[in-house]
């Protein structure tokens, strides 16, 4: 079996590439991950977001401790083929190791002299008890 279509992608001196989960339905992004070319691979096997951890130096099934899978509908490469895009179904709603919907949930407010980031998003589990 050849795996040609994983040569397209124009991936980092460190073998990874950029990858950002989006929500099918909502739009919303979920999180910003890594991925290395088994990563990918096993993403298309399983159907399910496999990630690459860097501070793990290991392959992450997304949900694997917290059970927060990540459902792949659909897999796109942006323009320079050097950004992952996945639109998934975020299961139980948590895609952030802080409880929340998204990882995005600061927002920056107020202007350059007097800005500060604003917790926009409420968390809908206590991290400890999603992670034991």
């Amino acid at each position: 079996m050849t795996q040609d279509w994983l040569d397209k992608v124009s991936w980092d001196a460190q073998g990874l590439v950029p990858v950002i989960a989006q929500e099918v339905g909502s739009n919303d992004v979920l999180m910003f991950a890594w991925m290395n070319r088994e990563a990918l691979a096993r993403t298309v096997e399983t159907g399910e977001a496999v990630y690459y951890s860097r501070s793990r130096k290991r392959l992450w099934h997304k949900g694997e401790e917290s059970g927060h899978v990540q459902k792949v509908h659909e897999i796109r490469l942006d323009c320079d083929e050097d950004v992952v895009l996945l639109k998934v179904e975020q299961i139980d709603g948590i895609a952030c190791h802080t409880g929340r919907h998204s990882c995005f949930f600061q927002k920056f407010e107020g202007s350059v002299e007097d800005g500060q980031w604003a917790t926009v998003e409420p968390v809908l589990k206590d991290p400890h008890k999603i992670y034991k």
